[in-house]
């Protein structure tokens, strides 16, 4: 039942299970191992890093286990210190190449006695599918090569500041989330990572499409949108700031205005900025928010203080909505060139074939489920967007 992979590659498939090693022929039955691999298609196995929350194999370590860790861990780092001295890229290569047998067995069965510890200690997480299936998306991502390059750029080229910040960024290519690095489950980068969530805006025009354009998706006001439909009311058409200039705010303030005087409500317990019976704070956490937790609609369980509950219900609702969102794109273009490219907080990006064109009413069918209004985009790099109509 349990088993471990050798690498975490798609192409790379080797198998650990009960102190044997396969490469050609696999064992059967197994169900249960550490962490999703490229090489893994069953979708009835089950991960214990989930089940962890997203430890890293030395936090969830037992006592008991950690001194057998840390010389597999000795062994396994110096291996991999050498890969970077012969300037080999793990990620062209199949790590069971390259290390010695002896070393991936004793890694192998530290792994697999941490795994089991996790399994009959912890609990499955309530919203274990979604993670589950974002997890597997995200793996994904991590392996598609971000085209990085200066074609059009002159204007990063004018100080040496931004010289030197260009030829960092071009230094990476490839997006790596963590998806457990926030409470609210916000995505964010591990540190080898493309900084996708904090660079600045115009170093975007860097990244540019591997097939024909990016297509972006963006919510307009994700989360005041989240809001509504978690007080169950119907979404306003067109841009939401507007409709709130008009009916909460009687037309007597600007869209800017509106925007920050709503959300200065919508995340302050004590601010009265917003007077309305369609907009009830204190019914949302009525519904959501029992014994110190919030669950969100998408099973997700958080503990936080009463004053920070709506915050967190709503920034989470958002977040996990956009994982929901573009796990279901995902499959729609499976098979297909086109492909989720990375996302940047409420936007999905699409590096999109224009082969794909026909897919177009049925992607924005599936952003926008639930009567949310979006904003699609198109460039032919990240910063010099359009939209589509």
């Amino acid at each position: 039942m349990y088993f471990q992979t050798l690498d975490d590659k798609r192409q790379c498939i080797g198998i650990y299970k009960e102190g044997k090693i396969y490469f050609d022929s696999m064992p059967e039955d197994l169900r249960r191992t550490w962490a999703f691999t490229g090489s893994i298609t069953d979708k009835k196995v089950e991960y214990a890093q989930i089940y962890a929350n997203g430890k890293s194999l030395e936090e969830a370590c037992p006592e008991e286990f950690k001194e057998e860790l840390k010389q597999s861990n000795k062994r396994f780092g110096a291996c991999i210190k050498s890969f970077g001295t012969a300037k080999i890229d793990p990620r062209e290569h199949c790590l069971f190449d390259m290390v010695p047998y002896r070393f991936l067995m004793q890694f192998c069965e530290i792994r697999d006695k941490i795994t089991r510890h996790v399994f009959e200690n912890d609990q499955k997480p309530r919203n274990y599918a979604l993670l589950s299936e974002s997890y597997k998306l995200l793996h994904k991502i991590k392996y598609q090569g971000l085209n990085v390059n200066t074609d059009g750029c002159r204007g990063l080229q004018l100080s040496t500041k931004d010289r030197k910040k260009v030829s960092q960024l071009l230094q990476h290519r490839y997006v790596d989330y963590n998806l457990f690095g926030a409470a609210t489950g916000r995505l964010t980068t591990h540190p080898k990572s493309f900084p996708i969530l904090s660079v600045r805006k115009d170093f975007r025009s860097l990244l540019k499409p591997n097939n024909d354009w990016f297509l972006q998706l963006d919510y307009n006001s994700a989360d005041v949108r989240t809001f509504i439909n978690l007080i169950g009311e119907p979404q306003p058409e067109g841009d939401v700031h507007e409709w709130n200039v008009k009916n909460l705010f009687n037309g007597n303030c600007t869209r800017e205005e509106a925007k920050v005087k709503f959300f200065a409500w919508l995340f302050n317990p004590d601010s009265n900025a917003v007077e309305n019976k369609r907009y009830n704070r204190d019914n949302i956490l009525d519904k959501w928010y029992k014994n110190g937790y919030i669950n969100n609609p998408y099973k997700r369980r958080i503990k936080v203080e009463e004053r920070k509950a709506l915050s967190y219900l709503v920034q989470s609702t958002t977040n996990d909505r956009i994982l929901d969102r573009a796990i279901e794109i995902d499959a729609l273009l499976e098979g297909r060139k086109s492909y989720i490219a990375f996302f940047i907080h409420d936007e999905i990006a699409i590096d999109f074939a224009q082969e794909d064109k026909d897919l177009l009413p049925k992607i924005k069918e599936i952003f926008e489920y639930g009567g949310f209004k979006s904003n699609i985009s198109v460039g032919r790099d990240y910063y010099n967007l359009r939209n589509l109509k």
